[in-house]
């Protein structure tokens, strides 16, 4: 099992974004090259993809606050 992470996108400790847009469904099959989501930090964007290749199960929905580092999903 792999973990998905919020990415670390400040150096303001607990700083907070959001998960805006899931591409993907809990049970999709995933690559590292599948982009997953798009979250946001304040004015900066970011495009998350997984680092191992599986069945994704999100753990946050679309829209949620977190902190940076949060796991936002897991791959097994």
């Amino acid at each position: 099992m792999s973990d998905v992470r919020f990415p670390e996108m400040s150096a303001t400790p607990g700083a907070t974004g959001v998960v805006v847009t899931w591409f993907v469904d809990s049970g999709d099959e995933v690559t590292p090259t599948t982009l997953i989501a798009e979250v946001a930090m304040d004015k900066v964007d970011a495009e998350v993809y997984p680092e191992t290749s599986g069945t994704i199960s999100m753990m946050i929905e679309e829209g949620t606050v977190v902190a940076q580092g949060t796991v936002i999903a897991q791959v097994t």
